[in-house]
């Protein structure tokens, strides 16, 4: 079996009702078919056997609503119909992730009640940033107790508008943006703190741990010595080298293929922290390529097929608490 972890989704009610009120968005979910078209994704699926993904949607409440009721409403129809797909198709959909309105801390948390407590549901989904904030600010605090509460994952995706501008439009923001805001975002949690008040919390960090597995031992350095050289210390109150908080991070394999960084992510992460995960249906081949390419990076990985097996399916059974 392989449990695709991060596998992007556009249910097809809400793509319809997005269309009402945002044409804009639902003519750029049409780009990618097999977003909505679940025929079209399953004849995709069918070409690997055991094949089964945890969906994540792709244009969630939080991104494009800064609507209050607008964000509610839309987040309750994701999540609503999320439940209805794993319902139905349960030998394609190993688990659903949730949307929540971020526009209302209270309508978040009784969302996720909702979501994960009734439809269970088996984690969240949150795009860094939200509203140019930091993660690490009082007012995140009750989602991530919540989801200690709850013992369940949160996914992180970054979502810094593409400037295809950027450079003399040669993709930076994409390639290289995403990545640094994910980062980004992991130093937020790690430096204010948060792992430290809530060591169970546990976060899915996007793209094999984003720039943190390459650059460990110059941020060791840069931890260590920036009050010396710079006259810029650590904030206080953590009783462990920082760099220990960032390997709580659990991660997934959506490098778009790339053994390499995936054994970086490995060597950083442990392998009971690395998650096996496509990014589909993002590619030209509208979610074959990544997904192929993707199985062959793992599996041509130099570690055992012990290790293997927790990319591909243990880690994920364990993280979601799933049922054989």
């Amino acid at each position: 079996m392989k449990i695709d972890i991060v596998s992007h989704i556009a249910p097809p009610k809400f793509k319809v009702a997005l269309g009402r009120i945002r044409p804009d968005l639902e003519k750029h979910l049409e780009q990618v078919p097999t977003l909505y078209d679940m025929d079209r994704r399953f004849k995709i699926m069918d070409k690997y056997e055991g094949l089964k993904q945890v969906t994540t949607v792709s244009m969630t409440a939080a991104l494009p609503f800064s609507d209050p009721d607008v964000a509610v409403d839309c987040a309750q129809r994701i999540n609503d119909e999320q439940a209805e797909l794993v319902q139905k198709y349960p030998d394609r959909f190993a688990a659903a992730v949730a949307s929540v309105p971020m526009t209302d801390m209270d309508e978040t948390l009784k969302e996720l009640d909702r979501a994960l407590g009734q439809l269970k549901l088996k984690g969240v989904q949150l795009f860094t940033p939200i509203n140019n904030k930091r993660w690490d600010l009082p007012a995140f605090m009750p989602l991530f107790q919540k989801m200690c509460d709850f013992d369940l994952p949160i996914w992180i995706h970054p979502a810094k508008p593409i400037d295809r501008s950027d450079y003399g439009n040669y993709f930076i923001d994409h390639v290289f943006g995403w990545p640094y805001e994910s980062t980004a975002f992991m130093t937020h949690l790690v430096l204010g703190g948060i792992f430290e008040r809530l060591p169970r919390l546990k976060i899915l960090i996007h793209h094999c741990g984003a720039l943190v597995p390459f650059f460990d031992q110059r941020m060791v350095e840069v931890f260590h010595g920036s009050g010396t050289v710079h006259g810029m210390n650590l904030p206080e109150g953590l009783s462990r080298p920082a760099i220990d908080y960032f390997k709580m991070f659990y991660t997934d394999t959506a490098l778009s293929g790339g053994t390499a960084g995936l054994m970086c992510g490995h060597t950083f992460f442990g392998a009971e922290k690395l998650l096996f995960g496509t990014d589909m249906p993002y590619d030209g081949e509208l979610g074959n390529r990544v997904t192929w390419r993707t199985i062959e990076s793992v599996e041509k990985m130099a570690v055992s097929e012990a290790d293997k097996q927790m990319i591909f399916a243990d880690n994920a059974k364990k993280l979601l608490g799933l049922e054989e």
